[in-house]
């Protein structure tokens, strides 16, 4: 089931920078595209290849504020473990 979790409009604009930015990295492009992506679709979720994207972004002391808000909005929409 997924999440009803939307983008924030502050982190889709910090998304919409990190995308048009030409020294930002991939990891933050994919995490910031998948943020974008949800910015008004509470059924769409976080891949595990976004997820780990996002998780690389945030770890990374190099990355912007606005890498960092983007990613964190994309991880906040990642599926929870499945329950047996």
């Amino acid at each position: 089931m997924a999440k009803k979790e939307v983008t924030s409009k502050p982190a889709a604009r910090s998304a919409s920078k990190t995308l048009s930015s030409s020294s930002t990295g991939n990891a933050s492009k994919s995490a910031a595209g998948s943020a974008l992506s949800q910015r008004k679709a509470p059924q769409k979720v976080t891949s595990p290849v976004a997820a780990k994207a996002a998780s690389k972004t945030l770890r990374d002391g190099r990355t912007s504020k606005d890498s960092k808000s983007a990613a964190g909005s994309a991880l906040t929409q990642k599926p929870g473990p499945k329950k047996k």
